[in-house]
């Protein structure tokens, strides 16, 4: 398993984005770095609002595909979606575990 996964350089965000909530795995230390807005407008991803999550839970819930994700992270990637499925990402956090909401607008 990855060393990012076990709580090194990984983050995970949450982004409510305009065609909904996705679930991403980075190696940025912050969701607002520009390699990473960059990144996310090259997908399509121009506006939206992140919050920070557990890399612990995320790896928790996911498992195995935590594990692929962030062997890819560790590879060079600098980051990955994790999780489109907007019904998965809602029941598996809640409100109160999420971190301070970041607006970003490319």
């Amino acid at each position: 398993m990855s060393n990012l996964g076990k709580g090194g350089a990984m983050r995970s965000f949450l982004l409510l984005t305009e065609t909904g909530p996705v679930l991403l795995l980075t190696r940025c230390t912050s969701i607002t770095e520009a390699r990473l807005v960059e990144h996310l407008s090259g997908r399509g991803i121009e506006k939206f609002i992140a919050f920070e999550v557990p890399v612990s839970k995320v790896h928790r819930l996911y498992g195995v595909p935590f594990e692929v994700v962030a062997a890819d992270i560790d590879h060079g990637r600098d980051m990955r979606i994790l999780d489109y499925n907007g019904r998965h990402i809602f029941e598996n956090f809640s409100f109160e575990e999420l971190g301070a909401p970041t607006p970003v607008e490319h």
